[in-house]
């Protein structure tokens, strides 16, 4: 199975092309910068920076929804190839197929509005332990689906 799944912002915003012959198809692409969960130790990088390709209608989407620094989830296929460029050496590439993309955030948030959504009464993601876990406070437990 190759399924990949991914939540980042982009570094810039797609670059759309459309291939020739009588029905165009829009090609996408984008880089994401996701961010690591865990840093290793003299490791100064904390996010990795992974090539993305639209096609169709999604890369399309892109072209007119995504920009610089937008907050999405794709999800998708990684495909491998390679190339000889015009100094005669072989680079090999690494891409996510797109097969799926949507906003992660509200578009206020997105703009530094800090408006995305939040449900009356619940604590923000921040009021983490730091066990990693979120406090519930008193009350909600009937709202869950499990005891």
């Amino acid at each position: 199975m190759n399924k990949v799944i991914l939540m980042g912002r982009l570094t810039r915003d797609p670059e759309v092309r459309y291939s020739q012959g009588e029905q165009a198809t829009a090609i996408a692409r984008y880089t994401l910068a996701v961010d690591r969960r865990f840093r290793r130790d003299n490791d100064q990088q904390t996010a990795d920076f992974i090539n993305c390709v639209a096609f169709g209608r999604s890369g399309e989407f892109a072209e007119k929804y995504f920009h610089k620094g937008t907050k999405i989830v794709v999800t998708g296929r990684i495909q491998t190839g390679s190339y000889t460029n015009q100094e005669g050496q072989k680079v090999y590439t690494t891409d996510v197929v797109v097969e799926e993309q949507e906003f992660a955030e509200s578009k206020a948030a997105s703009e530094g509005q800090g408006g995305g959504f939040q449900p009356a009464g619940r604590p923000e993601p921040s009021a983490a332990a730091p066990d990693g876990f979120m406090n519930i406070p008193d009350g909600i437990d009937e709202e869950l689906p499990f005891n």
